[in-house]
């Protein structure tokens, strides 16, 4: 099986989608985005760096506020207009990247790891629950969804550590450590494998990773992440 491969940790003046955009830094790493007259990105409200006076900010309503009220997820996010640059970086290190998306193809992330989108770009969530997540305080946790509408689009995300990306083939598979998944494609499936490891007859462990099972990419990040558990 190939290794997963690094994804690049720098760019300047990449164009996708009719926006141009720029990643720079190395341990905590910026987005730099350059927005023509009316283009509109969206984005975690907290993560906003720096801006040009011009780029108009606003708010954007989710999808399904309701549903999102009642899970305390946020109903709306925050928006971006230009004409100007704005730059964003999360407060932590690790590897910021923009994932170029086709129209009709969807992305699934682990939650607060999403950094910004473009205006096409539909955002939604699902909430998995059960014994693969046990280790999230036995609450489960949330999947973020986003589908590329129409037209070509780009999501950028942040990961912890450095970022590596296995494309798998249909029906190859990857284990990972449940800190250590970051992104996967719709058509990849992911399911929990436990195996108990006996250390004699006075004990026992259970090693528990998520199975992942193409064909499509998962993102794999260096750094474990495990969400904080309920009290």
């Amino acid at each position: 099986m190939e290794r997963p491969i690094l994804l690049p940790t720098s760019a300047r003046s990449e164009n996708f989608a009719g926006l141009v955009y720029h990643l720079d830094g190395e341990l905590v790493p910026a987005l730099t985005v350059e927005l023509l007259q009316g283009q509109k990105i969206f984005f975690e409200h907290h993560i906003l760096l720096w801006k040009h006076p011009s780029i108009r900010i606003g708010v954007r309503p989710m999808k399904g506020a309701l549903k999102r009220m009642v899970a305390g997820m946020q109903v709306f996010i925050t928006q971006a207009e230009g004409p100007g640059q704005i730059a964003f970086s999360r407060d932590g290190a690790g590897h910021v990247f923009g994932i170029h998306m086709k129209q009709g193809e969807e992305i699934h992330v682990r939650e607060h790891q999403f950094l910004a989108a473009t205006d096409n770009i539909e955002y939604t969530f699902e909430r998995v629950k059960g014994i693969s997540n046990m280790l999230f305080g036995g609450t489960g946790f949330f999947i973020d969804k986003f589908y590329c509408d129409k037209g070509e689009g780009i999501l950028w995300l942040h990961g912890y550590g450095n970022v590596f990306e296995k494309d798998l083939s249909s029906g190859e598979q990857i284990d990972v450590e449940p800190g250590g998944w970051l992104y996967k494609d719709k058509s990849v499936d992911m399911r929990t494998n436990i195996q108990s490891i006996s250390t004699g007859i006075f004990a026992s462990t259970n090693i528990i990773t998520n199975r992942f099972t193409g064909p499509g990419r998962v993102g794999i990040q260096s750094m474990y992440y495990h969400m904080p558990t309920s009290e």
